[in-house]
């Protein structure tokens, strides 16, 4: 019995091709315009990330506070969804969508090829 139940634990750790788990991203954005400071804005985020093969994803989002230089700070909403995917053995293509919300929501995205030496 015990040999089957370590025979079943060794196969399930080499085939399973999932990797996947929460976690926690804090993260300060700063922004200058040239050496004028205008601002930042920390992420505080729980995300969810796995991999299958040769992709990878993630979707995190939670309390983004915003302090703008010489205004107000407040507390928003932001998200991003993203992942890469390995093209060849040397190039990877990858990708992010993000959302802030507030009186007037903002969209970013990303998307780049990484090339490895």
């Amino acid at each position: 019995m015990l040999k089957k139940l370590l025979a079943v634990a060794a196969i399930s750790a080499v085939s399973t091709p999932t990797f996947a788990g929460f976690y926690l991203n804090a993260e300060v954005n700063s922004g200058f315009t040239g050496q004028d400071y205008t601002g930042s804005g920390t992420d505080l985020h729980l995300g969810y990330e796995g991999s299958n093969g040769s992709a990878s994803y993630y979707v995190q989002g939670g309390a983004l506070l915003s302090n703008p230089d010489n205004a107000d700070s407040e507390t928003n909403f932001s998200g991003k969804v993203g992942g890469s995917i390995s093209a060849t053995e040397k190039i990877d293509v990858y990708g992010e969508f993000a959302v802030v919300t507030d009186d007037e929501n903002s969209y970013n995205s990303k998307l780049g090829l990484k090339f490895a030496f």
